[in-house]
């Protein structure tokens, strides 16, 4: 028995594996059966859960080692692999004991190498996180040779207790290293979570659901989405219709009973698993989530009846329809982040280091080349998280003058080079090009300079095998990681909170943010040009993004001149001289309305009909006539300015000149004057040439 184990040569652990072979013929003696015939549950009674738990039941004469060598025994002799029932042991001493030490260091090796050349962080031998996990494949696997791991028995690995969330990382990449040499297939992506079984609702919907979810043609993300309503929708109809159990069995009286249904559901309810969300649970849905779950529904019965599965006994797109209340609420409401914040972060991603994203023990840290293209690509490329990251290696372009810059001419690229960035095919259309900041692209060719020679991966739009940019040690960037870990790493580095009176500060903020200060910048972009930059297929999703500052439409009202333009300025000559003497409560004038041609002395001039087209009347002095100038040889005259609003008619008089001040006389010729006539019976013209009674110029001059 011992000679089956490998020790090592110096023969230091000889008294382990003796006093393990002891242990095993003492037990076989006490309950006087051979050891072929032990059971699982009679190891791990002799072995113990845990090193303590060994020392405390064995006889006093075993050494401690003795235990890992009856592990190895057990894994010989009756095939034994239940490792999580013995606790924490060094799996790669383990394997050396049982395979022998040459040829696990050989599979070390060729993972090594290939991990190595992805850019895992490995300097001698393998490193400690995939070590342990690849012995413990090997071991279940009952072979040391690479060639031995089948796809089959990675997938029997990943369903197997020894593997938790911490291991099926590196086991991931074991994997993707034993298929790039060729010994079985790609691994699944780990950014696709299972989907749990439907659970709660009747097993003829459960079917009919995951039969949608099979053949429907919508996204991975719209179909996984909509099947979790859709088992909502089951556990619905088990609680309040339990009679109906399959899709054809709906009537447009069940669709009215979900849409009812669906505008009283709070957070909580009809869910498979409560994890999520535990804040929020029993306040009502919002109404974009009102209009998800009907959408969700229309789509799951449109196919169904277009499929053929189920009769056509009503229209979904009717019968389950947004309701109009639910509807108004709807519309897509980018958040812009207010240029001080915005401010900070931009100085935060041109200068951060390694240290500024939080590593845990044992967890590797992004090359400062990678952290900083991703950083600047969110602060100043205005993509979603998905369109980052799925970029490809050479997406980053220079032209002068509209002709190419070749990538090796440095010295152009310092004189007015525009900067292109090809962005793949995205949510709303195809591929295309748009221009970005120069820092951007230095950034992204200083990462693509450093970046380790990685595999290719399916665009998760196209399914193309393509280099992605951000891809490093054989994983692709996850769509969560900047929403995860570059904003709040930011945010933490320039000194400002993750939210702000608007929400959380996502991925998304920054393009509606860059959007709308490029619309309100000096010289601004154009509507359709900034739907160009974005990306967008119609104008109506640009003009979302094209938030108007304040200060903008600010500007923009004073120079639109609104109170300007309805109320006008005179200037007043109060005769003081007339006040202090008491002629002006006799009845003398002792205020004048300079019109320009003369001065009115009427006392309601601000509501007289006639103040724009004067009808000189008997309140009427001009300016030439001696009264007039010697009004204006008055020392003692105080000058004011009075703001008169003025009708459309007056304001067309002002605006639009001598057609709109003849008409204006003619509506006005038979409208008597404050002194009782009428400027046709005083013998006014119904044209005239003189100017308005305002001195226009003199109250544009008074205003500057």
């Amino acid at each position: 028995m011992r000679s089956s184990l490998w020790c090592p040569a110096d023969g230091s652990y000889r008294r382990g594996v003796d006093d393990a072979t002891a242990l095993i013929l003492l037990r076989c003696a006490e309950r006087g059966r051979t050891v072929w015939s032990w059971s699982t549950q009679d190891w791990v009674s002799l072995i113990g859960n845990n090193a303590r738990k060994f020392t405390e039941t064995a006889p006093g004469w075993a050494e401690g080692t003795a235990r890992s060598y009856l592990i190895a025994y057990a894994y010989l002799i009756s095939e034994f692999t239940e490792f999580a029932q013995l606790g924490r042991f060094q799996r790669l001493p383990m394997a050396w004991r049982v395979f022998g030490r040459a040829l696990v260091d050989e599979a070390q090796q060729q993972v090594a190498d290939v991990l190595r050349g992805w850019g895992y962080q490995i300097d001698v031998g393998v490193d400690s996180r995939i070590s342990p996990v690849l012995c413990n494949v090997l071991l279940h696997n009952r072979s040391p040779l690479l060639k031995d791991l089948t796809t089959e028995a990675f997938a029997r690995m990943r369903q197997h207790p020894d593997m938790t969330e911490h291991h099926l990382g590196a086991l991931y990449g074991i994997q993707r290293a034993v298929a790039a040499l060729g010994h079985c297939a790609l691994p699944p992506d780990p950014h696709r979570g299972r989907m749990p079984a439907i659970e709660g609702t009747a097993s003829s919907w459960a079917e009919w659901v995951e039969r949608w979810h099979t053949t429907c043609t919508l996204s991975r993300k719209a179909r996984d989405n909509h099947r979790i309503v859709l088992s909502k929708i089951g556990r619905w109809l088990a609680a309040e219709h339990p009679e109906i159990t399959e899709p054809a069995q709906w009537t447009r009286q069940t669709c009215a009973a979900w849409v009812a249904a669906v505008d009283k559901l709070r957070v909580g309810d009809y869910v498979q698993r409560r994890s999520s969300h535990e804040k929020r649970i029993g306040q009502p849905i919002t109404p974009h989530t009102k209009a998800g779950y009907l959408t969700a529904a229309r789509a799951f019965f449109r196919d169904l009846q277009e499929w053929e599965w189920i009769p056509r006994r009503f229209d979904p797109e009717r019968a389950m329809a947004t309701p109009r209340t639910t509807a108004a609420m709807l519309g897509p409401d980018p958040r812009v982040i207010a240029d001080e914040i915005w401010a900070k972060l931009l100085w935060a991603g041109l200068n951060i280091e390694p240290d500024d994203l939080p590593t845990g023990l044992n967890t590797l840290r992004y090359p400062l080349e990678h952290l900083r293209a991703v950083s600047l690509t969110w602060l100043f490329s205005g993509l979603r998280s998905d369109e980052i990251a799925r970029l490809r290696i050479g997406c980053i372009r220079w032209q002068h003058d509209g002709f190419p810059i070749p990538g090796d001419s440095r010295e152009v690229l310092a004189r007015d080079a525009v900067c292109l960035l090809d962005v793949p095919t995205h949510k709303t259309g195809i591929a295309f090009t748009k221009p970005v900041d120069p820092l951007l692209g230095q950034a992204i060719e200083a990462w693509q300079a450093a970046r380790p020679e990685q595999p290719t991966f399916p665009d998760r739009k196209t399914g193309q095998p393509v280099h992605l940019l951000f891809a490093l040690r054989a994983r692709a960037m996850a769509n969560t990681y900047i929403n995860a870990t570059i904003i709040p790493s930011l945010c933490r580095k320039a000194g400002v909170p993750t939210a702000d009176v608007r929400g959380a500060i996502t991925s998304h903020r920054a393009r509606s943010t860059i959007a709308s200060q490029l619309y309100n910048a000096k010289e601004p972009m154009t509507l359709f040009e900034l739907q160009a930059w974005l990306g967008h297929g119609s104008p109506h999703s640009t003009q979302h993004y094209a938030k108007i500052t304040p200060n903008t439409l600010a500007k923009a009202y004073n120079d639109a001149g609104y109170f300007a333009r309805n109320v006008r300025t005179i200037e007043v000559l109060v005769d003081r001289d007339a006040v202090t003497s008491g002629a002006a409560a006799a009845g003398e004038p002792w205020q004048y309305y300079d019109m320009g041609h003369g001065y009115c002395t009427y006392s309601f001039f601000e509501q007289c009909q006639h103040r724009m087209a004067c009808a000189k009347c008997d309140f009427y002095t001009p300016k030439d006539s001696t009264k007039g100038q010697l009004l204006e040889a008055k020392d003692n005259l105080q000058r004011m300015l009075a703001s008169i609003p003025l009708t459309d008619d007056e304001r067309a008089a002002v605006d639009d000149g001598q057609a709109a001040l003849d008409q204006l006389l003619e509506r006005l010729i038979d409208i008597p004057t404050p002194t009782g006539a009428t400027p046709r019976q005083i013998g006014l013209p119904t044209t005239a040439t003189l100017l308005p009674i305002i001195a226009v110029n003199q109250a544009k001059r008074q205003l500057t």
